[in-house]
């Protein structure tokens, strides 16, 4: 959380985004909520992979990798090999299918909360395919009904 330091989500500082996530994994253990608070410190921050091997371990370093958007171009060509990534996962890795629905989630409802049409619009046309790379049944239903729900 530290490692964000003065960044934003939108006007709130950016542990603001990462404790929503947290929330959502609650019921989801320990590890999922370590997993959700540092889901983007690779993405936003000067942390990577190794240092979070180093300081939490093998799993979890994984999990973080797998929701990690490699560097690129734009968000389409970032999401493409992202999700396509996430269709592979399997076993227990599938922790970090969790933890990227529920930041889906948190950033979907916070597009509603905020009136924002133009990320909203991202996110829906992105659902098809963010769907079927992630979505396992049974793994978090609830989360994909709220996704849903709120996309439609």
């Amino acid at each position: 959380m530290r490692a964000h330091g003065s960044q934003k989500y939108g006007d709130m500082p950016y542990v603001f985004h990462l404790d929503q996530v947290v929330e959502l994994l609650q019921d989801y253990g320990e590890v999922a909520q370590v997993i959700g608070y540092l889901h983007d410190s690779v993405e936003d921050t000067s942390i990577n992979i190794a240092d979070i091997e180093n300081e939490f371990g093998a799993f979890v370093a994984h999990c973080v990798s797998l929701v990690t958007d490699p560097p690129g171009p734009d968000r389409a060509s970032r999401k493409t090999k992202t999700y396509a990534r996430l269709a592979t996962v399997k076993g227990e890795a599938e922790m970090a299918l969790i933890v990227k629905a529920a930041d889906r989630l948190a950033n979907v409802r916070m597009c509603v909360k905020e009136n924002n049409k133009k990320l909203l619009e991202v996110y829906r046309k992105e659902q098809p395919v963010f769907f079927q790379s992630a979505y396992r049944q049974g793994l978090c239903d609830e989360f994909w009904q709220e996704l849903q729900q709120l996309l439609q």
